[in-house]
């Protein structure tokens, strides 16, 4: 019963320019801003896993109900448990069962409805140990109607990998690269010095009673994401497919419509969150607060094209970075788009950052307008 993709092979590429003063965005090892060679100089680098947890939480602060990533798996169910004033005795042994089928003691990416599915399976089958089939236990993942079409967004955007079960293995849709400063960076380092407020005056207590030392930068990130729509259509598709199994009093084509509109919704809180989500580190001592200051986007049919500031952008004379950014960008962006050719395949192109009553509400409306099928 799987509909009709439309969606299929249709990307929005991000390109995003988002200039950060004093800062440590994402740490390394031993603390100090993630660093990386590119074009032969050292640059400023902010993982795509960092970016991505931000993303996820922003999705969580709009409302968005997301999967859960976690090693506790059994503790969720037995809370399950509690609440249908089950004993930990009687279902105990038959949960912990059933994780086993799933994970040893490995992070496991999934939904309230799927953890619902699982323990309703358990419940089926009166949490009797010896009933506990590993097949069973992960086709009661996918056999539940969920809450709504965009729950665990998450999961639809960045996948998921079952070690286990390769049936509950799910392709993210969308793909970030490592932001890079789009020219050289040193980091420096930050000496700092703390008093104790309840010292005397004595001579023997003058100065800081502690020292210290942090690394930091400041850059212009590019930043690169892709976002599959044929994907991110296919893994929300999952979601609601069994609605049009159980809603019979629903037509077709309606659930098709929800299914459409479910992209839609995705598409924009999603740029909504890229637009907020900033990462974390040190936010109490440096305040990185920063948002984009320009964002090529492109709605494509086509390979996907990151750029990549091979040649480190040079300062303005008495300027900085982020104006010589944006121009190398745009010429990058049209020198790909003559070379690829009919193989660049772009339906169309929105710019942010340049008209200051543009704001990123028209950009998301406009965006939903362009990808409509």
């Amino acid at each position: 019963m799987n509909s009709t993709n439309n969606f299929s092979g249709l990307k929005i590429e991000y390109h995003i320019l988002q200039s950060f003063p004093v800062s440590c965005l994402n740490r390394d090892d031993v603390g100090a801003p993630k660093t990386a060679i590119v074009g032969g100089v050292p640059r400023a680098r902010v993982s795509s896993q960092c970016w991505k947890r931000q993303v996820r939480l922003e999705l969580h602060n709009m409302g968005i109900p997301l999967g859960i990533r976690t090693k506790k798996v059994e503790d969720k169910l037995k809370e399950y448990a509690k609440q249908d004033n089950k004993s930990l005795e009687q279902v105990e042994k038959a949960i912990s069962k059933a994780v086993k089928h799933l994970s040893d003691d490995t992070l496991l990416f999934i939904s309230e409805t799927e953890l619902m599915g699982i323990y309703n399976y358990l419940k089926k089958n009166q949490f009797n140990e010896s009933k506990i089939k590993d097949k069973e236990v992960y086709k009661s993942l996918g056999s539940n109607i969920r809450n709504e079409p965009l729950e665990a967004l998450d999961i639809a955007l960045f996948g998921r990998m079952v070690a286990k079960a390769a049936s509950l293995n799910i392709e993210g849709s969308a793909s970030f690269s490592h932001a890079i400063s789009t020219h050289k960076v040193t980091n420096e380092i930050d000496f700092f010095t703390a008093l104790d407020d309840l010292k005397d005056d004595t001579m023997d207590n003058q100065g800081a009673a502690h020292m210290g030392t942090l690394e930091y930068n400041s850059a212009t990130y590019y930043r690169y994401i892709s976002l599959d729509l044929g994907q991110l259509f296919v893994n929300l598709d999952n979601k609601v497919e069994a609605v049009k199994v159980e809603a019979v009093k629903v037509e077709a084509d309606k659930v098709e419509a929800d299914k459409v509109e479910a992209v839609y919704k995705a598409v924009d809180v999603f740029t909504k969150a890229l637009f907020v989500a900033v990462p974390i580190a040190r936010q109490n001592t440096q305040s990185a607060a920063s948002l984009w200051d320009y964002a090529h986007i492109l709605v494509r049919k086509g390979q996907r094209i990151q750029l990549h500031f091979d040649e480190p952008i040079k300062a303005e004379k008495g300027g900085g970075y982020l104006k010589p950014s944006i121009v190398s960008l745009k010429k990058d962006l049209e020198k790909k788009e003559r070379l690829v050719g009919s193989l660049y395949g772009k339906k169309a192109e929105l710019i942010f950052g340049e008209k200051n009553d543009y704001s990123i509400d028209q950009l998301c409306k406009d965006l939903v307008e362009q990808i409509k099928v």
